[in-house]
């Protein structure tokens, strides 16, 4: 508890599911967060929510936008700076399964929306935070994977291409700035049971002729432990992650899968 104080984190797709879980985790210990999302009642909703249910008050803050938009991205690290001086965190955590097709099905648009919402989005939030980041010799980025970035699954071929090169792209900016005092991780969570979770794997299910919660259960026996994952997981490693303890932790891919992921 304060080990974050002082601390100013922006989070991409904050306002629910794996983000929002992840801004919890970062007031508790003390930052100042800013999270991002499309939709502006979600977002102030959310900021309510976090508000009432903490002592959170100023520090947290939304900002309306698209990650899977240049414009957006960089307003985001640039209107986190306006509001608390600087930025120290950033957690690329927008993104998502959209399509559900093999690829002799796919389009041109489908892959490339895949790869604006996964891995430009990713792109364009780091290039802007290390901006500020070298010049301080501070900084944490963590970009939410998944155990897709590891592995190859049918019918989910923009996503799990995505996450492979989200990988690459952590692996290669924490080689880039590892003396300069900044850290680059990636989590690969295995499925985890989000609002998101639902709405697209009830899609998947569907493309594969099975039942939502065969497709959960499908999940759950790959793992070692027999079952998913909780938001709460992954939350306590980005905590890990960002603090002193973390700080020799870098180009990793950390699976938060219960053993599914063959590396």
């Amino acid at each position: 508890m304060g080990e974050l104080t002082g601390r100013v984190a922006a989070i991409t797709g904050g306002t629910r599911g794996i983000g929002r879980g992840v801004a919890e985790a970062f007031l508790r210990d003390g930052a100042s967060v800013v999270i991002n999302g499309r939709n502006p009642e979600k977002g102030d909703k959310a900021i309510a929510e976090i508000r009432a249910g903490s002592d959170a008050g100023d520090r947290v803050h939304f900002v309306q936008g698209d990650a899977a938009v240049r414009d957006d991205c960089e307003r985001l690290i640039d209107e986190t700076i306006a509001r608390f001086g600087s930025i120290d965190i950033l957690v690329n955590n927008a993104g998502g399964a959209t399509n559900h097709a093999p690829v002799a099905d796919l389009t041109d648009e489908a892959m490339e929306y895949a790869l604006k919402m996964n891995l430009w989005s990713t792109f364009w939030c780091s290039r802007r935070a290390l901006a500020h980041m070298v010049p301080q010799q501070w900084g944490r980025i963590i970009n939410i994977s998944s155990l897709e970035g590891k592995v190859g699954k049918p019918g989910v071929a923009t996503y799990v291409t995505a996450k492979h090169a989200v990988n690459g792209l952590t692996k290669s900016m924490a080689h880039e700035v590892g003396t300069l005092g900044v850290t680059v991780n990636a989590l690969c969570p295995g499925a985890i049971e989000t609002d998101m979770m639902v709405e697209e794997g009830t899609k998947a299910a569907a493309s594969m002729g099975m039942a939502y919660t065969d497709l959960l259960n499908w999940f759950a026996q790959e793992s070692a432990i027999k079952r998913l994952n909780e938001v709460e997981d992954v939350a306590l490693v980005a905590s890990l992650l960002v603090s002193e303890a973390g700080a020799g932790i870098t180009g990793s891919l950390i699976s938060i899968d219960g053993g599914s992921a063959p590396y």
